[in-house]
């Protein structure tokens, strides 16, 4: 059982690791579509979510990806099985059940749902403090346009 734990904690922190590297990314994405639709405000809107929800998913796709490199690497399915599909089911708590690790592997699928919810959660603060600071800077741009001071 130590072993599935420490595995499961080393895959864990290399993903924490991508999704914390990742925010930098998001954040100078979400900059540079905030900076380049300038053309009407609800297109910067648009523009800048859809940037930054791109790029979490590009994350977690990543990090489901580490998570099978992980899998093969400890031998953790039966032979044949797809293990980034493996590895999403468990991810995102799917758990459809049909493919299960092998015996003395079993903790690493839930250990695997439990940084998916982690890291999904993270994400979801992400894209609504983006959202908030786009709004925000809507709002304050609009009010210097009619010539209010937002102070």
């Amino acid at each position: 059982m130590l072993r599935q734990f420490l595995v499961s904690i080393a895959v864990s922190v290399c993903n924490i690791a991508i999704h914390a590297i990742v925010m930098a990314a998001v954040l100078w994405v979400a900059r540079v579509a905030s900076e380049r639709a300038m053309l009407h405000r609800s297109f910067r809107l648009i523009a800048v979510m859809t940037a930054t929800v791109s790029v979490l998913m590009a994350a977690h796709i990543a990090e489901v990806v580490v998570w099978s490199f992980a899998y093969a690497i400890v031998d953790v399915a039966p032979p044949g099985t797809d293990l980034i599909y493996f590895a999403f089911v468990n991810y995102t708590t799917l758990g459809y059940g049909d493919v299960t690790p092998l015996r003395r592997w079993q903790l690493l699928g839930p250990m695997t749902a439990m940084n998916g919810v982690l890291l999904f959660g993270w994400s979801t603060a992400v894209i609504f403090a983006v959202l908030r600071a786009v709004m925000t800077s809507q709002t304050e741009e609009g009010l210097r346009q009619k010539g209010v001071s937002s102070e």
